[in-house]
């Protein structure tokens, strides 16, 4: 597996590009912004897009999807049924999809947005606006943050320890360190 991590200043937001080392059939999680970098990129190392997943439906990481749309024609994989005016295969929580090759393990998180999923490949959990390094996503209120807590001490603090989490903003971190050293406790 070869990954690519992109971060985008317009909206701090990160995209990734996994794909096999010998390029062909790729995935693109939050594609929030499409640049001339990343067409280079995916045309540099043999990439052609198939699927786009979507770890929420917030614009900062679904603003790339026309691009994606009009140049490759891959399906979208969420929890809506539409993204940016595109039908969405809608993901089953708590289910394993197969594309371009990998096993994609998806985890439901409610609590920064009623549609957030965590997608698993490998040692890499690719888990949105759900935590960052040292911190919790963003919640509306009290009973939000409350569920958003609960879910990531049930289903994310409860797996190895050893796996890399890549967010949606911010540095790579694991599981070990966010035990040890995030900002809130359970």
């Amino acid at each position: 597996m070869k990954l690519f991590t992109l971060y985008n200043l317009k909206g701090n937001v990160n995209t990734y590009l996994v794909g096999h080392e010998s390029g062909g059939d790729a995935l693109i999680i939050d594609p929030g912004h499409i640049d001339l970098f990343l067409l280079n990129l995916l045309e540099d190392n043999n990439y052609y897009i198939k699927s786009i997943l979507l770890t929420h439906d917030h614009e900062n990481h679904t603003k790339g999807v026309k691009t994606l749309m009009r140049i490759y024609e891959p399906l979208i994989y969420s929890k809506r049924a539409m993204i940016s005016g595109y039908p969405s295969t809608t993901i089953t929580p708590n289910s394993v999809l197969n594309l371009c090759g990998f096993n994609i393990t998806v985890i439901e998180i409610p609590g920064h947005s009623d549609d957030s999923l965590v997608f698993r490949i490998r040692n890499a959990l690719f888990i949105g606006d759900v935590l960052s390094a040292g911190k919790i996503g963003y919640t509306s209120n009290p009973i939000a943050k409350k569920l958003l807590q609960d879910n990531i001490k049930e289903k994310i603090f409860s797996i190895n320890e050893d796996l890399i989490i890549f967010p949606g903003h911010g540095p790579p971190t694991t599981i070990k360190a966010e035990k040890e050293f995030s900002s809130f406790t359970f």
